[in-house]
């Protein structure tokens, strides 16, 4: 391999990693049996003018199995919140009691698991495409390698290793997504 370049896989590797714990964060939100406050973080509000989690514009609370609610702290908020949690793609109808904010969570029915399994694979497809940002990302910098003098032997062990790394990441990816709607599933 070429002396002078060396591919940064450390950084190339954590990134995929981030891709992959933002995944999980992201699955942990389709909660199959009980309510969960988790399952309200990827929802973001429009509030200031800029996108903001949930829980920073009101507190989440799970008072029973199947209900979450929020105390919105900002009366003004309260119709941008109900509205994040609509068009989130929860499946959950929010119901207004002044600030407060409550979601009753439904029992899981055949269509809507089959829904949150789309949702799953939505989710898994969006750390697919990461994934192959961060490999584009690695393959422009042996390019730049290979323009700044690196031989085509180097160039082809760097991105066969690059393609390597991002396989093993697809494929923690894929079996995440099989796991996570085997357990949607399930009854």
């Amino acid at each position: 391999m070429s002396e002078d370049f060396m591919l940064d896989t450390d950084d190339l590797e954590r990134r995929m990693n981030g891709a992959i714990a933002s995944l999980r964060t992201e699955f942990a939100s389709l909660r199959t049996g009980r309510a969960s406050a988790s399952m309200l973080e990827p929802v973001m509000v429009d509030a200031y003018g800029s996108m903001t989690p949930i829980n920073q514009v009101g507190t989440v609370n799970v008072p029973e199995p199947r209900m979450v609610t929020i105390n919105v702290w900002d009366k003004g908020l309260v119709g941008k919140v109900e509205k994040a949690i609509r068009e989130s793609g929860l499946g959950i109808n929010p119901q207004l009691n002044g600030t407060i904010i409550m979601l009753p969570i439904p029992e899981l029915n055949e269509e809507r698991r089959t829904q949150l399994t789309k949702v799953a694979g939505t989710y898994a497809e969006n750390a697919r495409v990461s994934m192959r940002n961060i490999r584009r990302d690695g393959m422009d910098q042996i390019k730049k390698a290979k323009a700044d003098g690196m031989s085509e032997d180097d160039q082809k062990i760097w991105e066969a290793e690059m393609q390597e790394m991002t396989n093993k990441f697809t494929k923690m990816v894929d079996e995440q997504l099989e796991a996570k709607q085997a357990e949607i599933m399930q009854v």
